[in-house]
């Protein structure tokens, strides 16, 4: 049995198709049919039910692939830890982020990385707070840019950065207006609770930010009356600045928003916040790389 062929089948278990496996795999469809008729006549038992358009796996089958994917994470972690033995003149780092702080952390911190560690390659997957977790804790990131609370009870985190939240409404919003205490200018603070009857626009599900927003509704005794959703906090602020509601948003984002339809920020009362984390799979190998990375974070994070 070859490492390869555990690489094979389970890319034909993702994709349920030989040609586009293959094609995935960068091999001709014949050479994979051969490998994995190879490995099955090896190991004695079918993995894979073929049929017309498409392979299902048997339950051996099933039974094979959570093994050969544990198999190969600890073999690439193992190439982790020789490519430490090199100290770290190459390497190669997988770093999740939300959109929604990526977009914001990441300028301050890639930078800084790449200057100090040439040799390593960092991957950036940019995904919503479901996927992400389940990437990490299936170890296919080593880090990833998280908001507590953390779902997956595989995962671990080391906080960054405690972040406020705030109020984003229209310029013409009552809010906006009544908010400038008159005497220097700044806003004035909102409570949540005033704001039971606004309609809300919030991102999509299977974000950590929406939750987030969902609670902060909640805890002060009412359920926020969603009008739209977006998979883009850009989008979002574009539609309150356009008038069609308001939305919670964090100050880092507040602060940083460039967009030509801008709306209000106003702080709230109760001084909300997320707290920011790296969060990564509990008793996993933490590479050199993904260590020095860590710091490079914690120093970008100490100058907010």
């Amino acid at each position: 049995m070859e490492l390869r062929q555990l690489q094979y089948a389970l890319q034909i278990a993702a994709e349920k198709n030989f040609s586009r496996a293959a094609e995935k795999l960068h091999i001709a469809q014949p050479s994979l049919s051969q490998q994995l008729s190879k490995l099955e006549k090896e190991l004695g038992v079918l993995l894979f039910q073929r049929n017309t358009n498409s392979v299902e796996l048997t339950h051996a089958g099933a039974a094979f692939m959570q093994k050969a994917r544990s198999i190969l994470d600890m073999v690439g972690q193992l190439t982790k830890e020789m490519e430490d033995i090199s100290e770290m003149k190459k390497g190669k780092l997988i770093v999740g982020s939300l959109p929604i702080t990526g977009s914001h952390v990441l300028p301050r911190v890639l930078p800084l990385f790449h200057s100090r560690y040439p040799g390593i390659e960092i991957h950036l997957i940019e995904d919503t707070t479901q996927v992400l977790e389940h990437l990490t804790a299936a170890g296919q990131t080593d880090i990833s840019l998280l908001t507590l609370p953390l779902m997956d009870p595989n995962l671990t985190y080391d906080s960054l950065l405690e972040e406020e939240i705030v109020l984003a409404v229209p310029p013409q919003h009552p809010l906006a207006e009544a908010a400038h205490d008159g005497s220097d200018g700044t806003p004035g603070e909102v409570s949540i609770e005033v704001l039971r009857e606004e309609p809300f626009i919030v991102l999509k599900r299977g974000q950590g930010f929406r939750q987030i927003a969902l609670e902060l509704c909640e805890a002060h005794g009412f359920e926020p009356r969603i009008v739209f959703e977006s998979s883009n906090i850009e989008t979002v602020q574009a539609l309150v600045a356009a008038g069609m509601g308001i939305s919670f948003v964090p100050h880092m984002i507040a602060m940083g928003h460039g967009n030509t339809f801008r709306p209000v920020y106003l702080p709230l009362k109760e001084r909300p916040s997320r707290m920011l984390v790296a969060a990564h799979r509990k008793g996993r190998y933490m590479s050199k790389a993904a260590a020095a990375f860590m710091d490079v974070l914690r120093e970008a994070m100490a100058e907010e």
